[in-house]
């Protein structure tokens, strides 16, 4: 049988939610590993709209869950009902959701608070020595759930342009963390946590490149599985 793992959301589109590529990638290498997968997202408000053709946020009102669900073709659940007794890796992929919606890293930085569901998620299996998959921004829930932990979120230099955010890898040796530099078709893989990270969007990179280096992600992950 299968690996279970689970997949957790935070919304539809790069912006505002999860980044639709990347969720799609996790998904893709999931299935073609055999993987038996479920997926969740909390059922929160989300923190705000964006239009995605202007880049300017909107006077709507969406839910997470609601959203996910669009990604989720309909087959999702509530994030408070995942237990980790019940699959053998998690799994989050990126998007403005994930520092908007499952932590407020968009707004507070590393003096950020996580979603109480995210971090019992998280601190579930990572108390039950199950790994944890994370990509783009997402690892920044790994730097300030677990202190010490190692994660990746490409370069710490915005080298050639291709990493305009490496800020983000001081934000989370700050918080005592370890960051680790990476290529976007190359995963770091945290051992000692079983954690396993990947940049994928924090790198301006042709989009193969991006679906490749989240392979890598889900094929340490399902090993650690």
């Amino acid at each position: 049988m299968g690996k279970r793992v689970a997949l957790v959301l935070a919304g539809c589109g790069v912006f505002d939610g999860s980044e639709i590529h990347e969720a799609s990638a996790a998904l893709v290498h999931l299935s073609r590993s055999g993987a038996e997968v479920k997926i969740f997202a909390p059922d929160i408000e989300q923190k705000d709209v964006v239009n995605h053709l202007k880049g300017s946020p909107t006077e709507e009102k969406r839910n997470v869950l609601v959203e996910s669900a669009r990604l989720a073709r309909g087959n999702i659940q509530d994030l408070a009902e995942l237990k980790a007794s019940e699959f053998d890796a998690v799994i989050f992929p990126g998007g403005f959701g994930v520092a908007k919606n499952l932590c407020s890293w968009a707004v507070d930085g590393k003096n950020c608070t996580v979603n109480e569901h995210v971090n019992s998620t998280l601190q579930a299996f990572h108390s039950a020595k199950k790994p944890i998959g994370l990509c783009c921004i997402s690892p920044v829930l790994a730097a300030k759930v677990f202190p010490g932990c190692e994660v990746t979120v490409g370069q710490d230099k915005n080298i050639d342009g291709r990493f305009p955010d490496a800020e983000t890898a001081s934000a989370i040796a700050e918080l005592g963390c370890k960051h680790i530099c990476k290529n976007v078709n190359e995963s770091h893989v945290d051992n000692a946590n079983k954690i396993v990270t990947t940049c994928a969007f924090m790198c301006k990179a042709p989009l193969h490149e991006i679906f490749d280096g989240i392979g890598t992600m889900v094929q340490e992950v399902l090993k650690l599985a």
